[in-house]
């Protein structure tokens, strides 16, 4: 449990962001391409990633350098193969549809496709028969029935009774949501009182819905009329929807043949489900995927610092940090994203202790400090002073044997610093540059900058470079 709320309290504001945004961002490409080859061939990409962070975790090297390269170049696959396909799912939608809205699909329910094909069937001047059971069996009353197991599309319809087709004297039989039989051969009624334009079909309807609570729909090739026979009578339907209803209401709560609202919705959902489970595995693997461990050293910055005051001294300039997280994001930070900050805004003149915790340490999101080598860094202020010291050459070396230095002026020969009172104490002359006399050959003139340390600063007005006029003679 207490692993649990470790984990949950380890999670900021800006991981829950970044997984919606990106959970929502994978949903709409959903959306979007859902049903097209450019969709599939994503969804393979998908699984090869998974199986690549999968052989990474099992130490598969070669396999997760192959399925790596696969990706990429599938990834390119896409751009250049499907660009056509990608460019008219985009083309068609505005603005508002990319970002949140949501594609109409028409959804037809298979009682409306029946109602339409019986519909057109009847325009076409094309006979049919379609039973549909109930409850009781009708096994024992239908006869010679050939299996077929199609779902009922307008299509099928139209091709099982299309006069060519062999099977298309028989009847259809449709259970939920497929068409079980054709062929099939129904019982005809005996009654002597319907009427002398009802033929073979009709009787044969009214039959089955004699000896059982079957719903039977016949089409006329002659007349391109509809008829439904149920509970032992026969009746014309006249308009489609009129069939649908009938239909709707004859087959009440039983499962229905179709592809409604509710399937759609619940697509919807698993998908918005799937996406965000798929980012948060993504956002699992790179954030707490394995813990690799690194010794990091960065140079320490000092913010807020009161302009009467200058930095004397320091004990340390940089620190090392022991940080954790992800082989991938440790492998992705730079250098420049970890940064040591201390805020001198309430530091007083003297020596101040700083102890250097998670708040001075600015690090990318997943990475965390572990430990801070030294843990403490102390910092000297102090009111700066001037004093105006004179400057010396730092020669070194040794002239060529056969030449020795007669005269040397030095145009400023004194510098103005500013620094702390302790500092300036100790420093009673400065030193330029190093100059080497054993590429010295002839007089001349050369511009060298004064060396200083950190903590010394020269004051407005005076330069940081002399100007030495040097002149050497032979022995």
């Amino acid at each position: 449990m207490n692993n649990i709320l470790s984990f949950f309290s380890s999670i900021r504001w800006q991981d829950i962001v970044d997984i919606s945004l990106n959970s929502y961002i994978l949903f709409r490409f959903y959306i979007l391409f859902r049903g097209t080859n450019a969709f599939r061939v994503l969804i393979g990409i998908a699984f090869l990633w998974f199986f690549q962070r999968l052989a990474f975790s099992l130490g598969l090297i070669i396999t997760s350098w192959a399925i790596q390269g696969i990706t990429a170049v599938a990834a390119l696959i896409i751009i250049v193969v499907f660009r056509n396909e990608i460019r008219s799912v985009l083309q068609a939608k505005n603005l508002k549809t990319i970002l949140w809205g949501f594609s109409q699909k028409a959804i037809t329910s298979p009682v409306e496709i029946i109602a339409e094909s019986v519909f057109e069937l009847a325009r076409k001047h094309i006979g049919a028969l379609i039973v549909f059971p109930a409850n009781e069996d009708i096994e024992d009353v239908v006869q010679s029935g050939i299996p077929w197991r199609g779902i009922v599309s307008k299509e099928m319809i139209m091709s099982i009774f299309w006069p060519d087709n062999p099977v298309h004297d028989g009847a259809a039989i449709i259970h939920k949501d497929r068409i079980t039989e054709v062929a099939c051969i129904l019982p005809l009624s005996h009654k002597n009182d319907l009427p002398s334009y009802y033929g073979t079909r009709h009787r044969a309807a009214l039959g089955l819905a004699e000896a059982t609570d079957t719903m039977v729909v016949v089409v006329s090739e002659e007349r391109g009329s509809v008829s439904v026979a149920r509970n032992s009578r026969i009746y014309p339907v006249n308009h489609r929807k009129e069939l649908e209803h009938q239909l709707q209401e004859y087959l009440g709560d039983r499962p229905m043949l179709r592809h409604d609202q509710r399937k759609e919705n619940f697509r919807i959902s698993a998908a918005a489900l799937v996406s965000f489970l798929f980012i948060v595995g993504v956002w699992f693997s790179f954030s707490r995927g394995l813990e690799t461990l690194i010794n990091l050293e960065t140079s320490v910055e000092y913010m807020n610092r009161n302009s009467e005051v200058e930095i004397i001294d320091t004990s340390i300039n940089s620190v090392t940090l022991n940080l954790s997280g992800s082989g991938s994001l440790i492998k992705s930070m730079r250098p420049e994203q970890v940064k040591v900050k201390i805020d001198l805004g309430r530091a007083s003149v003297g020596k101040n202790s700083f102890v250097i915790t998670d708040e001075n340490v600015s690090l990318p999101p997943g990475i965390f400090l572990k430990k801070v080598t030294p843990p403490v860094v102390d910092v000297t202020l102090g009111i700066p002073v001037v004093k105006e010291v004179p400057i010396q050459i730092d020669w070194t070396g040794k002239l060529p044997k056969h030449l020795f230095m007669e005269t040397v002026k030095i145009k400023p020969s004194r510098v103005v610093l500013i620094g702390g009172s302790r500092i300036l104490d100790r420093i009673s002359t400065v030193y330029t540059e190093k100059v080497y006399l054993n590429n010295i050959y002839n007089s001349d003139t050369l511009s060298v900058k004064i060396a200083l340390s950190p903590s010394v600063k020269i004051a407005p007005g005076s330069s940081d470079t002399v100007t030495v006029d040097y002149e050497v003679k032979k022995r």
